[in-house]
């Protein structure tokens, strides 16, 4: 992995070094290619944006982060070790947690018991020791839901603690969703499309939110979004795919004044 330096944003943010590295990824599903030799990082407390057309392999790369799809060649370096070929949920307990495109929670569950679920890969009491909620079962249960309720209060969802999410609107569902990933205390947070079907009161909540948590809790957050504006006033970085190959890599600024971006994906020049 390269020994890389961190660097100072354009609003006089220092953010830290290399946190992830991409090398070379190359992803095939049989003879169609959705990944083609791309490479770039993710600096420690950055919020790095990856955009494109639909079909340009986004979520193929997040998925190879989060351990969904294993790449076809390439390297994948975290914390400055390489990542072997590990399951999702051995990721997950490394400290990278997500949010879903679409919406993946228990409709049937209140939003305290949805979002307790991204505890899960800090509880360690055995299946006895939980279902009579004893000694250290109980005591990890009161800890974690101390966490929990953090979470819930950090994004202004006391009120709908107790409501089934089958029950919610759209818009707090997602917020839901990315309590629940908050909750995994990650060193990575990645995100599917956060803004997707959001009015623009709720695009702008859920903006207030992302920018919170990689403040207050100086969380490295890696994004996929279609909003442009979005992408522009989030983003210190932000890399351009485009039918499985990178187009374009830097500063939104840097970005948007891409010839090859302009030609393949925002058309004109902002």
């Amino acid at each position: 992995m390269k020994d890389t330096e961190g660097y100072v944003t354009a609003d006089g943010r220092q953010i830290g070094g290399v946190l992830m590295e991409l090398n070379n990824i190359t992803l095939k599903f049989g003879g169609v290619t959705a990944i083609s030799d791309i490479s770039f990082d993710i600096h420690e407390g950055e919020i790095r944006a990856i955009i494109g057309p639909n079909g340009a392999g986004k979520s193929s790369m997040l998925n190879i982060i989060s351990g969904f799809y294993t790449p076809t060649i390439g390297e994948l370096w975290y914390k400055g070790e390489k990542r072997p070929q590990m399951r999702p949920y051995e990721i997950a307990r490394m400290g990278v947690a997500r949010t879903f495109q679409n919406i993946a929670l228990f409709e049937g569950m209140t939003v305290l018991d949805n979002v307790m679920t991204g505890r899960l890969t800090h509880m360690h009491a055995g299946v006895a020791a939980q279902a009579l909620w004893y000694g250290k079962a109980r005591a990890e249960e009161i800890a974690n839901r101390e966490i929990v309720e953090k979470v819930i209060d950090f994004l202004e969802i006391q009120s709908i603690r107790k409501t089934p999410v089958g029950r919610l609107p759209y818009g707090l569902k997602k917020r839901v969703e990315l309590a629940r990933a908050l909750a995994a205390e990650p060193s990575i947070l990645l995100l599917d499309e956060p803004m997707a079907g959001m009015n623009v009161e709720e695009k702008e909540d859920m903006s207030r939110f992302i920018l919170d948590v990689n403040d207050e809790f100086g969380t490295t957050i890696c994004l996929i979004e279609h909003d442009m504006g979005v992408v522009m006033d989030l983003s210190d970085r932000v890399v351009v795919m485009d039918y499985g190959k990178k187009i374009g890599d830097g500063p939104p600024d840097e970005v948007r004044n891409n010839q090859d971006v302009i030609d393949a994906y925002l058309g004109v020049p902002s």
